[in-house]
């Protein structure tokens, strides 16, 4: 008879359930906020893992580790071949899947991921404005996310949810416009603090539209009503009075919610991460080429969450970039 997997729990009690997956760190896009003009230098095909590595590495975090949701992540995980039939083995597994995307090509594959097992996706919008999408994404593609968009919500992938990172001077006019696109539509609108996770190492704190400064510009229009925090999830919701519309902040820098993390990240190439803002990786990749049983993997899972700090320290003396950038680590 089988019995419960031991918890993952690190050295401050904190149980991690949610595995966040890169499947690769492509992107078609080239956001200013995220990476150049002419991109990065992408990973090997050879390096990154195969759909039977990443199968068995979520397998090993189901089974022996209690992992309870997973989240397939970029670069653009949409861009990886045979998509909806990976997300069908992990499905099987028996974890909630989802996906973020930047839903470029969302509106041609929802349904498959939908039927393959996927539960829920997020969108990422920062503008509903042609001409500024195209500038912020080098990219002229607004028309085929909100296609993306409409096309989860048809299929059933909800709720569906947009993330948008206003910047100031770049598009915080929109806070109030994106709020109302998604309470029109029937999406869950979530505004993300910037970080400093750019390729380019540019990030400036003094661009970044803080959570109050967001629900300051929301409370104009709306009267928000304090739903809080679920568990571990990185939103702090509210509602809109007379509606069942909830908007979400996730105030990473200013409100950071390191005490109730219990997510866990595998980058593209097989390298464990206890934390977004890690600076030191456990390599699962080696181990599993270098023929490492199950338990020798979960014991290095283990050992590198046991390690996993009190929390990012942005804005300390003591913070230090991790090297990586978001989109080679996964959202």
């Amino acid at each position: 008879m089988n019995t419960a997997p031991r918890p993952l729990v690190d050295r401050f009690g904190r149980v991690h359930t949610d595995l966040r997956v890169s499947l690769t760190d492509r992107c078609n896009l080239r956001c200013t906020y995220c990476m150049p003009a002419e991109g990065l230098d992408w990973l090997a095909r050879d390096a990154v893992l195969g759909d039977d590595e990443v199968v068995r590495l979520v397998r090993i975090a189901v089974e022996r580790l209690g992992i309870a949701s997973v989240r397939l992540t970029g670069g653009e995980p949409l861009l990886r071949r045979g998509l909806p039939g990976l997300v069908g083995r992990i499905a099987r597994l028996g974890v909630e899947v989802s996906l973020t995307t930047n839903g470029i090509g969302l509106a041609r594959t929802a349904t498959a991921l939908r039927e393959a097992g996927l539960g829920r996706v997020n969108v990422s919008l920062d503008t509903l404005r042609p001409e500024r999408f195209a500038a912020l994404t080098r990219r002229d593609r607004l028309d085929d996310v909100l296609a993306g968009l409409a096309a989860a919500k048809a299929a059933g992938l909800g709720p569906v949810k947009v993330n948008a990172v206003p910047v100031r001077g770049v598009n915080e006019d929109e806070i109030v416009d994106l709020a109302a696109f998604a309470v029109e539509h029937g999406y869950v609108m979530r505004f993300i603090e910037s970080m400093p996770l750019d390729a380019q190492g540019a990030w400036d704190r003094t661009a970044m539209v803080t959570a109050e400064e967001v629900l300051a510009a929301l409370g104009e229009r709306f009267d928000l009503v304090p739903v809080g925090r679920h568990g571990g999830a990185p939103a702090e919701e509210w509602r809109i009075a007379g509606t069942d519309a909830v908007v979400g902040v996730i105030a990473s820098v200013t409100r950071p919610f390191c005490g109730g993390c219990d997510r866990v990240r595998l980058t593209a190439d097989g390298q464990l991460r206890n934390c977004l803002f890690a600076t030191e990786e456990s390599d699962l990749r080696a181990l599993l080429r270098g023929g490492a049983d199950d338990a020798a993997i979960e014991q290095a899972w283990r050992v590198s969450v046991a390690g996993k700090g009190p929390g990012h320290a942005i804005g300390s003396a003591d913070f230090v970039r991790p090297e990586r950038p978001m989109s080679a680590i996964g959202g």
